[in-house]
């Protein structure tokens, strides 16, 4: 399949990886902003990006969230263009790798993570994990009670993915209240839910994306 098969519309995110001259790794959002089939691809150049870690002739990796997977392609940097707009020309993908993933397949996990729920003027807080999560949802673990089915909720955490760590914001909706039994009520984490994911982000999404790939692959 051809990256432009896909026909991905101008603006649509995507991630790009790859490591500065020094050997730091690195991981940016970007966004779509146009392409010549067989000749290149297109852009937006990072904020956050520095001049170090960006240059020509450089490797990258490149990840887009295209239907139910996510695509992947390696590329080299061809030219950087700072004004009008800052713009990174890519090497066109001679192949491309698709990874799909459905939306239940659910993987183990130990994330720490802090919950927020907002009941209306009333906001409660708990310390836990995340014990399996998927693209659509997750099994958390608390210290205490947050909510009741129904309870929006927000789960912040950080995660690792490769050499890399990005910072999950993600709402959700409390779905289900698992009950423990009498024994394990007394263990550390003694509320468990079942939350489903509402909508977030492109960079959430595609971080959510990412770091569930990087669970499968272990």
């Amino acid at each position: 399949m051809k990256f432009e098969e896909f026909k991905l519309p101008f603006g649509y995110p995507l991630a790009i990886e790859g490591s500065s001259a020094g050997g730091e790794p690195f991981k940016y959002a970007s966004k779509l902003v146009g392409c010549w089939p067989g000749e290149v691809v297109i852009i937006s150049l990072p904020r956050a990006a520095s001049a170090s870690q960006l240059r020509s002739g450089q490797k990258l990796l490149i990840k887009i969230m295209a239907g139910n997977g996510v695509m992947a392609f390696a590329s080299v940097v061809e030219q950087i263009l700072p004004q009008p707009r800052p713009l990174i020309y890519l090497r066109y993908p001679t192949k491309l790798s698709f990874k799909e993933v459905r939306g239940a397949t659910r993987v183990e996990s130990r994330t720490p993570i802090t919950v927020h729920a907002t009941q209306g003027i009333a906001t409660e807080s708990a310390n836990g994990f995340i014990s399996d999560i998927s693209l659509s949802g997750a099994r958390i673990e608390l210290s205490q009670s947050v909510g009741e089915v129904g309870t929006p909720v927000t789960i912040n955490g950080d995660v690792a993915i490769a050499k890399l760590t990005g910072q999950l914001e993600l709402p959700a909706v409390i779905r289900s209240r698992i009950e423990r039994s009498t024994r394990e009520e007394e263990a550390e984490y003694p509320a468990i839910y079942g939350i489903e994911f509402a909508d977030m982000s492109d960079e959430q999404r595609l971080l959510l994306y990412a770091y569930v790939f990087s669970l499968l692959a272990k």
